[in-house]
């Protein structure tokens, strides 16, 4: 056959060339798809902003030391005032407890001022109720983005206000707080719509959700030890769940926390609302009631110590607002036997020494089985022993960078007391091998430090093993039994965290179901945290309810349960004539709503058509 013998046909239908109009709709979807993309992208993109640095954070930047060191200095130190003074008004002074350097001295706020920032705050959130939940994740995307291009900054003023290395700052600041924002903007529109709830047979025609709407105004009293994320985690989850929020931080910590939270107003004003959703509140313990009490707050976490957790929820009980409230703890390491000690030394050292033993969830007691014990107190020994106290930020009269692996405590007001317990300890034959006093600078004299301690062979009943120290104190107890260990692990008033380490996974997971805590980590030290889809919380004196995850985002919303008609037009819910008032038989009633109990709740089939036929005869059918 040639060539010319062969028919060739492009343009039947099974080949050849594309259909033009195919061709033109598949391009004109493609070019809506891209401009919804584009717009979609826009809607959402990070908005820049800025905020200046603080002076303070600067290499070259020198001031006056403290002579003695306290929030209250400027009561006793000439100079520490401003040049201009409000009467009757309190100011509280901002130091470096890691050089004892000058910081600021702030204007207190007054029973007054607290309450019109809450009503400045009520009112802002108004507006921000009604936000779309792509407006909120604006927010927090900008938030993210400014997080991750100033963490050096941030992570400076962070140290500069605690005394703790920048190393400290980056795990404990600023991962965790970018983790919270990551979450929120993934998850947390997901966590906060409204969802379907499940029914039963005799609600077959109606349809239940629960939708959460925010609560209005919401608070957060805080601790010291990290002031970066104290501040925001509160903050960016009142915000996404549709409130305003008002910050009370800890008088140690307002010079650092006040330009934390001066970069979210920042970030609203940029994204196009109202600053006046968040509010700082930088007062004395004596004025907070204006906050605890006020009728305008609608939700307070408070993170600190029992003694005021417990104040903080007496005065709620005015307007009985619901309060979160995580109070610390004692957070034991048990070490299942033949673990490889090698393997997580380091993992136990950074729960231990991790912010100089300063953090909520830190290793506070080490339970070891005793053929082990030897081999960790001798790790512990020799690698304490080579911690070095100090600073992280070049000050002019450091010469050169200083290199510190543990920093500075809050303040130096709780040595003597800390000294006591660890004496107390040895008197009843704890062994102290490393530290067990305060760290004298060479320069700084009145910097906060103290040495990075071990104390072994605790016996658990004692005063250190019972009470949290949040210092870097390192108290290892030996055990016998696993029974044993899980008790002394429970033994304590407290309930937050633990770990568990061991060769055996399943192992681990058995003991670490028989702790009364709120959180474990198997094989490792705190991560629990930095899974922000987890709640945080504790049981026991550790406190009650849970911030973080789920939990602790729909925890600042009114969840409200909405029942409808799923077929309205066929199906509504009217009272059957023999049970409407007046009731005409008592007796006809009965049977009627005992046979419908019977007929959706037995067991056998034979009863329920029994009841059925009860219900029919009842009703005059």
């Amino acid at each position: 056959m040639s060539y010319s013998e062969i028919d060739y046909d492009y343009d039947d239908d099974e080949g050849g060339i594309i259909d033009p109009v195919k061709l033109l709709t598949i391009c004109f979807a493609l070019g809506i798809w891209l401009v919804w993309q584009r717009y979609h992208s826009l809607l959402n993109r990070a908005i820049f902003f800025k905020i200046a640095p603080p002076l303070q954070i600067k290499d070259t930047w020198t001031a006056q030391k403290l002579p003695q060191p306290s929030i209250e200095a400027h009561n006793h130190i000439d100079g520490l005032l401003p040049n201009f003074t409000l009467p009757d008004r309190r100011y509280i002074t901002a130091y470096d407890p890691a050089t004892a350097y000058h910081l600021d001295t702030i204007l207190a706020d007054s029973p007054d001022v607290i309450t019109k920032k809450i009503a400045d705050a009520y009112q802002a959130q108004k507006a921000w109720a009604n936000t779309s939940f792509d407006d909120r994740r604006r927010v927090m995307r900008s938030l993210k983005k400014w997080l991750v291009d100033n963490q050096e900054t941030c992570a400076k003023v962070a140290c500069r206000d605690t005394g703790k290395t920048m190393l400290d700052a980056a795990l404990g600041e600023v991962i965790t707080t970018c983790s919270k924002l990551d979450w929120l903007i993934k998850h947390g529109e997901r966590v906060l719509s409204p969802e379907s709830r499940y029914n039963n047979l005799i609600m077959f025609y109606k349809s239940a959700s629960v939708h959460y709407e925010p609560l209005g105004v919401v608070a957060a009293i805080t601790s010291w030890n990290y002031p970066l994320h104290n501040a925001w985690s509160p903050i960016i989850a009142g915000l996404f769940a549709g409130n305003s929020v008002v910050l009370k931080c800890s008088e140690h910590v307002i010079w650092s926390t006040t330009w934390f939270v001066q970069a979210i107003k920042e970030c609203l004003r940029a994204c196009g609302h109202d600053e006046d959703l968040v509010q700082i509140v930088c007062c004395y313990p004596d004025d907070a009631e204006a906050l605890t009490k006020s009728p305008l707050i609608s939700h307070i976490t408070f993170i600190g110590s029992e003694h005021v957790g417990r104040i903080v929820a007496q005065a709620a009980t005015e307007h009985l607002t619901p309060v979160t409230l995580e109070l610390g703890g004692k957070d034991p390491a048990i070490i299942l036997p033949s673990t490889d000690l090698e393997k997580w030394i380091s993992l136990l050292m950074r729960g231990v020494y991790q912010n100089a033993g300063q953090n909520c969830i830190g290793i506070e007691r080490i339970i070891v089985h005793e053929s082990q014990y030897d081999e960790l107190f001798k790790m512990f020994t020799e690698r304490a022993d080579k911690l070095r106290p100090g600073h992280s930020l070049k000050s002019p009269g450091d010469g050169v960078a200083p290199v510190a692996d543990v920093g500075a405590m809050i303040s130096g007001d709780r040595f003597p007391g800390l000294q006591g317990a660890i004496k107390e300890a040895v008197d009843g034959g704890a062994v102290l091998s490393v530290g067990g006093e305060p760290w004298r600078h060479p320069y700084l004299e009145q910097a906060s430090y103290f040495k990075p301690t071990v104390l072994g062979d605790v016996h658990p009943e004692s005063a250190v093993a019972q009470h949290e120290l949040f210092a870097p104190v390192a108290l290892i107890i030996k055990y016998d039994t696993i029974d044993q260990a899980v008790e002394i692990a429970n033994g304590t008033r407290y309930g937050l965290g633990a770990s568990v380490f061991g060769p055996v996974k399943d192992d681990c997971i058995k003991v670490a179901k028989r702790l009364q805590c709120g959180m474990v980590a198997v094989n490792d030290f705190g991560v629990f945290y930095l899974n922000q889809d987890l709640p945080f919380g504790g049981t026991k004196y550790s406190g009650y309810g849970r911030f973080g995850g789920p939990e602790g985002l729909r925890a600042l919303t009114n969840t409200k349960a909405i029942v409808v008609d799923r077929w309205g037009w066929a199906i509504q819910t009217s009272i059957p004539a023999v049970l409407d008032y007046p009731v005409r038989s008592v007796t006809q009633s009965w049977d009627m709503v005992s046979g419908l109990v019977a007929f959706l709740y037995a067991d056998a089939w034979r009863t329920r058509i029994d009841a059925l036929m009860k219900v029919l005869k009842a009703s005059g059918r």
